[in-house]
C-alpha cells in the first residue's frame, strides 16, 4: 500500500478549495467521464457520468418536456459530479430544493477500492441506511462517484421574472414574509443589496433606474400555463408593492429575463474590478433571520472599513457576503485582518442559528471555523464516519475537518 492521497476534481469551479490537493498526491479528473448513459422517460430519470456539464442535462431533455430541477447558479461551467459532492443549491431552491432532492442512484468506488451501487430508479427505498445522502455533500471525502441517476420533472410551460426595487435593504428583506406566505411559492427569490445592485448595473451599463434602489429582489414564478403564471406573478407583485416596493419590473420573455438575471450573475465580476483580494462567503440562517443578518453585515462592514456586499438566495436564507479588500490596504494588512473578520462573521451567523455554508461546502477554506457553529461531538461523528469508510485517510484528506 502506497497510501498516496487522491483528490477528485470536476470542473474546479468550487468555492471552498475542495478540489485542491493540499497534501499532494493524485488529482483524479473527471472531465472525460462526460456521457449521458440513459434517459428513462418511463421512470422519469436520467443517468449520467460525473463529468457532464450540468447545463447539458437540461439541453438534452428539453424536447421531451422534462427537466432536472437541481439548479446551481454556475450551471454552464460546473459538472454534475461536483454538484452532488457539494449538494449544490442555487436560484431555484426555494421551490425545487437542492441537488440532493433529485439524486436517487449512485455508483461509487470506495476509498478501500470496492465498487458499490447505491439506490437506483426506485422512488421509495428504505433498505438500510440512506447511504446516497451520506455521499451527497460529502465533498469527495467518502467515495468516488462514477455514475449518477437523477429524478426528473415536467418542464414548466411558462415562467416570469420580477425585478423589484426597494428603498433599502431593510425594506426588501422585510417584504420576504409577505411574499413567502402569500399563497404563491416563488421559484426563486434573490436578494441584492445597494452595493451589489450599483456595482453590477454599472459594470453592465444597465439602464434600469437603479440609482433610487437601496436593494432589489429578483423573483421568479413558473407553472403549467401562462394564465396561471400571470395570476401568480400579479399576486406576488401586489404583495411587493404593499410591502413598500418602489417599482416592479416584469420580464416575461427570454430576452428581458436574461437582462435582469445578468445583474444578479455579474455581481462577482463587478467587484473584481474593485479588488482581486476578496473572500466569498456562503452563510445561511433561518429565513426569518435574514433581516437581522443583513443588519449585522452592515455593522461589520462599517467597523472594519471594508465593503461587504450581500446578495444571494433570500427565499431560503442563504446569503453570499463577499468581503472585498479596501483598495488602500496593503496585502499584509488584508491577510492579517481577514481571519478576524471571518471569525466575527461566522460567530454572528451562529448567534442567529446559522451555519457557515449553505451550498459551497466547507472544503479547506472553512474547516478551521467549524467549531464556531457546531459542537465537538458533531465533528467527532463526522470523523467516525470518515475513519470507517476511509481508514487510511487517502481520499481528499484535510477537507471539512482534521483527523
Amino acid at each position: 500500500r502506497l497510501m498516496i492521497p487522491v483528490t477528485p476534481r470536476g470542473a474546479g469551479s468550487g468555492l471552498s478549495g475542495g478540489a485542491v490537493p493540499i497534501h499532494g498526491g493524485i488529482v483524479l479528473l473527471f472531465d472525460r467521464m462526460n456521457k449521458i448513459v440513459d434517459i428513462d422517460r418511463g421512470n422519469l430519470t436520467i443517468t449520467v457520468e460525473p463529468g457532464v456539464i450540468t447545463n447539458e442535462i437540461n439541453e438534452v431533455l428539453r424536447d421531451d418536456g422534462l427537466f432536472y430541477a437541481g439548479y446551481p447558479m454556475s450551471l454552464e461551467t460546473c459538472t454534475i459530479g461536483g454538484n452532488v459532492a457539494e449538494n449544490a443549491g442555487g436560484g431555484k431552491a426555494v421551490k425545487y430544493g437542492v441537488t440532493g432532492r433529485y439524486v436517487i442512484g449512485l455508483h461509487v468506488v470506495t476509498p478501500t477500492g470496492e465498487m458499490v451501487e447505491l439506490g437506483g430508479k426506485r422512488v421509495k427505498d428504505v433498505t438500510g441506511y440512506d447511504l446516497i445522502h451520506l455521499l451527497v455533500g460529502s465533498e469527495g471525502t467518502l467515495g468516488i462517484i462514477t455514475q449518477i441517476t437523477l429524478r426528473l420533472m415536467p418542464l414548466p410551460r411558462a415562467s416570469v421574472d420580477l425585478l423589484v426595487l426597494f428603498t433599502s435593504a431593510e425594506d426588501a428583506v422585510a417584504a420576504m414574509p409577505a411574499i413567502m406566505t402569500g399563497g404563491v411559492i416563488p421559484t426563486a427569490v434573490e436578494f441584492m443589496d445597494r452595493a451589489s445592485v450599483h456595482a453590477a448595473c454599472e459594470y453592465l451599463n444597465e439602464t434600469i433606474p437603479y440609482d433610487q434602489a437601496g436593494a432589489m429582489l429578483l423573483i421568479t414564478v413558473d407553472g403549467g400555463s401562462e394564465d396561471h403564471v400571470q395570476r401568480d406573478y400579479e399576486a406576488v407583485g401586489e404583495k411587493c408593492l404593499s410591502a413598500g416596493a418602489i417599482e416592479v419590473y416584469v420580464a416575461d420573455n427570454h430576452t428581458t429575463s436574461e437582462r435582469v438575471w445578468k445583474v444578479r450573475r455579474n455581481i462577482g465580476e463587478a467587484f473584481n474590478l474593485v479588488s482581486r483580494n476578496q473572500s466569498g462567503e456562503d452563510i445561511v440562517v433561518p429565513p426569518a433571520s435574514i433581516a437581522k443578518m443583513v443588519a449585522k453585515l452592515l455593522d461589520l462592514s462599517a467597523r472594519y472599513g471594508v465593503m461587504i456586499p450581500c446578495f444571494g438566495h433570500a427565499g431560503d436564507g442563504n446569503l453570499h457576503a463577499r468581503i472585498v479588500m479596501n483598495p488602500s490596504w496593503t496585502a499584509s494588512r488584508w491577510n492579517e485582518t481577514l481571519p478576524k473578520m471571518l471569525k466575527e462573521l461566522y460567530s454572528l451567523t451562529a448567534e442567529l442559528g446559522g451555519r457557515i455554508s449553505g451550498e459551497h461546502g466547507i472544503g479547506h477554506k472553512r474547516k478551521a471555523y467549524m467549531p464556531l457553529v457546531v459542537s465537538e461531538n458533531y465533528i467527532n461523528m463526522l470523523r467516525s464516519i470518515k475513519r470507517s469508510l476511509d481508514p487510511n485517510n487517502v481520499l481528499n484528506p484535510g477537507k471539512i475537518f482534521d483527523l
